[in-house]
């Protein structure tokens, strides 16, 4: 199959490339630093360069590719969140995805599928509640975002394309990730939950995320939004209680609320309000996760070298 990536050099970009060139694809990765792509995946697969905005230069290149996945889009909790930095997250998300839109709609030999990401916070807070892919959006700034970038791959010009929306939950694997950062007050015994503690944790290992992408990429039934998180979503509390015994650390010391919001800012309420999502569609559909449970996930990601 022919591919076309954009943000192949994020966490998740990296496994999926790697992923798709082992099985033989040909891929196109678009992105803002090719040379960076050439660096770490070789000559083997082409780079060109590319901007948020439509750009006719990169999309030429995607004609006669048979799928787009998109994953491009500033790092949720890579920066605390002011005015400046939500819209950033805001335009970097619905810019990438308008701008692949309008490149699909110029050219005469169009994708089958385009595969989006977007995010669990598309719901909202939304407490106990068991959320599917039939559950309405939320009012919050990350639900808002969620939406934007959604609607901007609803476009009716493009409804001959297959269009996919992952909505993605925390990612955990190795070398990365929201756990990379978790990890390190664990190591030295202060690790624990955040504020209450009772918030969920909608998660998914990352290999399960881009079996989930390829099963999506294979299957022409497959559209629409689906969950990318584990059946089994947990609460902050149990998350990091599982985390510590992973570690051999302890896991009693919580994160105050207003330690928090000093640290992140407005990201703060992500972390402590979360969201119970299960996916249901996807597992209607016979996809079957590896790591559906927290415990087997982290034995995996924790196993010796």
């Amino acid at each position: 199959m022919r591919v076309v990536i954009l943000g192949a050099t994020g966490f998740i970009g990296r496994a999926l490339v790697y992923a798709l060139h082992g099985r033989g694809d040909d891929l196109l990765i678009l992105s803002r630093r090719p040379n960076l792509v050439t660096r770490r995946f070789g000559t083997q697969i082409r780079a060109v360069q590319w901007t948020p905005e439509y750009d006719p230069a990169w999309g030429r290149e995607i004609e006669g590719y048979d799928a787009v996945i998109n994953l491009a889009g500033e790092p949720l909790f890579s920066r605390r969140w002011n005015t400046r930095q939500k819209d950033l997250i805001l335009n970097s998300r619905a810019d990438s995805a308008a701008g692949i839109i309008k490149a699909i709609r110029r050219i005469d030999h169009r994708p089958d599928t385009l595969i989006s990401a977007s995010a669990v916070g598309y719901y909202g807070p939304q407490g106990d509640q068991e959320l599917t892919e039939d559950s309405p959006p939320g009012e919050d700034f990350l639900a808002k975002v969620c939406r934007a970038w959604e609607e901007e791959v609803e476009d009716d010009d493009t409804q001959s394309v297959r269009t996919v929306r992952i909505r993605i939950g925390m990612v955990l694997g190795r070398g990365g990730g929201a756990l990379g950062r978790m990890i390190k007050p664990f190591k030295f015994g202060l690790g624990g939950p955040l504020g209450s503690g009772k918030q969920w944790v909608s998660w998914i290992h990352l290999r399960d995320l881009v079996d989930l992408i390829r099963w999506a990429l294979d299957n022409p039934k497959v559209e629409g939004p689906l969950n990318g998180t584990s059946p089994h979503p947990i609460t902050n509390k149990e998350f990091a209680q599982t985390l510590g015994r992973a570690l051999h650390r302890p896991a009693a010391f919580p994160v105050p609320g207003f330690l928090l919001r000093l640290a992140v800012g407005g990201a703060a309420e992500v972390l402590l309000e979360g969201q119970r999502v299960v996916p249901a569609r996807v597992l209607e559909s016979g996809f079957s996760f590896t790591y559906p449970t927290l415990s087997a996930a982290f034995q995996e990601i924790f196993r010796p070298e």
